[in-house]
C-alpha cells in the first residue's frame, strides 16, 4: 500500500520556505486542516510527494509526537465556522439546557424543535431551518402527541422527528445519532432529554466523567456540524451565579460550547428567566413569559441587547464585488488585491479571507475556497445564489 492510501485524511499543501513543514494534529484535527474550501467546491487530495507523506506518517506513528502548528499554518488555513441555529442564542457545537424538574424545560426544548423544523423565527430571532431529532427519552409518545397540539395546534413539521428510547453512550448511541444524520444530512439540531437517560447509572460522578459524558456529544456535534441540545436539572441548593446550580461538577458545563439555565423566582410563578452563556455569543438573560393556553414560552424583554458584529471592509468589498452578472471569480491572491485597490498584501488578503470565510458566507452568503493547484494558490468566491457552475480547479 503506498503512502497515499495510507492516509486516512486528505493534507493542504506545505509551505515552501525551508524544510516542508506540515499540519499536524491529532486524527480529527488533520480531517479538518483538509478542508480548505467551506462548501466542497472540489475534493482534496494529497498534493505532496509520496515521501513526503511517508516522513508524515512515520512522525506520527513516534509515541513522543507532539502535534503542532505555526502561526503561519495556523493562518493559512480555512477553518468550518459555527454558523448560528438561532441567530445569537444556538450555535452549531455541545449546549447544555438545565433547570429544576417541571420547570417548564421539555415545552421550551419542543418550541426551539419546532422553529428550528419550520424555519420560523423564535422570539424574533432569525433561524437556520433543517431537521431536528428529539430524543424525548422521560416521554412516551401519546403524551409527546397532546404537549405538540396543545403549543401548535394542527401545524405540523415534517422536519422533526422524535425518539423515546435510544442507546447509551459508549454503548451504541453514537452510532444511533451518526445513522441518523447520515440518512438526514440537513439535520441542524439534535435535542437529548434527558442527559441522565443517556449516561451509564454510577453511585458517583467524578469532573473526569462528567467532562466526557459532554465530550463525547460534543466531538459528536463537532463532527457533523449540528447543534446537539442537551436537557439536565439543576441541584437543590441555592447560588447567586446559576450556573453553579448546575446538578453534577463543573466537567459538565466546561466540555459544553455554551449552556442555558431555565429558572423562576417562584416555583408558582408563570415567567421565568433564561440565562445564556457561550463560547461564539455574548451572555443574555431572557424574561419569560408562559403562555396559560399553550403552554408555549413567549419573550418578554432581554437584559442584554442582541450583539451586532461590526462591518468587515473587505468583506462588504466582495459583497460589491460579486454581481449578479459575476457571481463567480476565481484567481490568485494578488489579481484579487489589485482588483478590490486593497492595501494590504496579497498573503494578508488570504489570511483575512481564511479566518473570516465563515463570516463572508453567513453574511453575503458567498462560498470562498482557496485551494493550491500545479499552478499555484487559487481563490475561488462564489455567490450561493449562483445558478453557475463551480469552477474546476483541476483543470
Amino acid at each position: 500500500m503506498s503512502a497515499y492510501e495510507k492516509m486516512t485524511v486528505p493534507l493542504p499543501s506545505a509551505p515552501t520556505d525551508g524544510e516542508q513543514s506540515f499540519l499536524n494534529g491529532s486524527e480529527n484535527t488533520l480531517a479538518q486542516f483538509g478542508e480548505k474550501c467551506n462548501n466542497d467546491f472540489s475534493e482534496n487530495t494529497c498534493n505532496v510527494s509520496e515521501e513526503a507523506c511517508e516522513k508524515l506518517l512515520r512522525r506520527m506513528q513516534d509515541p513522543a509526537y507532539l502535534p503542532t502548528m505555526s502561526m503561519r499554518e495556523l493562518y493559512s488555513t480555512s477553518f468550518a465556522g459555527r454558523p448560528p441555529i438561532i441567530d445569537g442564542l444556538l450555535h452549531t457545537g455541545a449546549y447544555l439546557l438545565v433547570g429544576a424538574p417541571k420547570v417548564g424545560k421539555s415545552f421550551l426544548v419542543a418550541q426551539i424543535a419546532y422553529h428550528v423544523s419550520t424555519g420560523q423565527p423564535l422570539w424574533g430571532y432569525p433561524v437556520k431551518q433543517g431537521t431536528v431529532l428529539y430524543l424525548a427519552l422521560e416521554d412516551d409518545y401519546q403524551r409527546l402527541q397532546s404537549r405538540l397540539f396543545r403549543m401548535f395546534g394542527s401545524n405540523t413539521a415534517d422536519r422533526l422527528h422524535f425518539a423515546t428510547a435510544s442507546k447509551q453512550l459508549g454503548k451504541g448511541l453514537s452510532e444511533q445519532l451518526n445513522q441518523f444524520l447520515r440518512q438526514h444530512p440537513d439535520t441542524k439540531l439534535v435535542i437529548i432529554d434527558t442527559l441522565q437517560r443517556v449516561r451509564e447509572s454510577t453511585e458517583s460522578y467524578s469532573y473526569s466523567s462528567d467532562y466526557d459524558a459532554t465530550g463525547q456529544l460534543k466531538r459528536l456535534a463537532d463532527a457533523n456540524n449540528i447543534c446537539l441540545l442537551i436537557v439536565h436539572h439543576t441541584r437543590k441548593q441555592f447560588a447567586e451565579d446559576k450556573f453553579e446550580m448546575v446538578s453534577g461538577t463543573n466537567g459538565l458545563l466546561g466540555a459544553a460550547d455554551g449552556g442555558m439555565v431555565l429558572y423562576k423566582q417562584k416555583r408558582t410563578d408563570a415567567d421565568a428567566i433564561l440565562d445564556i452563556v457561550g463560547r461564539d455569543q455574548q451572555d443574555q438573560r431572557l424574561y419569560l413569559e408562559r403562555n396559560q393556553e399553550t403552554l408555549a414560552w413567549e419573550l418578554t424583554k432581554t437584559e442584554t441587547a442582541l450583539w451586532e458584529e461590526p462591518k468587515d471592509p473587505l468583506l462588504e468589498k466582495l459583497n460589491a464585488f460579486l454581481t449578479p452578472e459575476q457571481p463567480i471569480w476565481s484567481g490568485s491572491a494578488t489579481e484579487l488585491k489589485r482588483l478590490l485597490d486593497w492595501e494590504e498584501a496579497a498573503n494578508a488578503l488570504t489570511y483575512h479571507l481564511n479566518v473570516r470565510q465563515s463570516a463572508l458566507f453567513e453574511l453575503h452568503q458567498i462560498r470562498y475556497c482557496n485551494q493550491h493547484t500545479r499552478n499555484g494558490s487559487r481563490i475561488t468566491l462564489q455567490r450561493e445564489s449562483s445558478s453557475a457552475l463551480p469552477i474546476d480547479h483541476e483543470a
